[in-house]
């Protein structure tokens, strides 16, 4: 699955077109490298997003196509989430 969509579908991002906007501003890492909005998605990936104060860590465990509002958070598990204090 796509990363913009994924982001998406696991409702990490509220639109694909925030997920697609932060991707191309290199402020997502699929694995260490950064992702572009097209980068493919697979179970056992970690993807960080840094947007606002907030950076995000996650793990996939699941890229279904389709997903309920309840189900979206069985889709991936947080391994880290910073504040950061901006100067």
């Amino acid at each position: 699955m796509r990363l913009d969509k994924y982001l998406k579908v696991a409702r990490i991002l509220k639109r694909r077109s925030v997920s697609k906007e932060l991707a191309d501003q290199q402020r997502v890492i699929v694995n260490g490298r950064k992702a572009k909005p097209s980068t493919d998605v697979n179970v056992g990936d970690e993807i960080t997003i840094l947007f606002g104060n907030r950076e995000l860590s996650v793990r996939v465990l699941d890229t279904p196509k389709q997903v309920s509002k309840n189900d979206a958070t069985l889709m991936f598990e947080v391994i880290d989430e910073k504040y950061i204090e901006k100067e």
